[in-house]
């Protein structure tokens, strides 16, 4: 899976190099297509805590979040079940 490399927690992502765009394309596109469609609204900011929060209840066991030396903006989560 790949998503946003951010933090769950707004303050933690005061240093992120885009974050002032991350949170308006959240606010403006993603949290807006989301809940058109009844879903959790949770936006392009929702960070490695939510995502590996929502993992574990899905019943993913191992989680390995990678990160690519020239991609600052993703992470790469590798899971599996056992």
């Amino acid at each position: 899976m790949q998503d946003i490399a951010g933090s769950s927690h707004h303050h933690l992502n005061m240093d992120h190099p885009v974050g002032p765009l991350l949170y308006t394309v959240s606010c403006m596109h993603c949290m807006s297509v989301s809940l058109a469609q009844d879903g959790m609204g949770l936006g392009a900011m929702w960070g490695e805590e939510k995502a590996v929060e929502m993992l574990r209840a899905a019943g993913f066991d191992n989680i390995d979040i990678n990160k690519l030396d020239h991609d600052f903006q993703n992470n790469f989560y590798v899971v599996s079940k056992t």
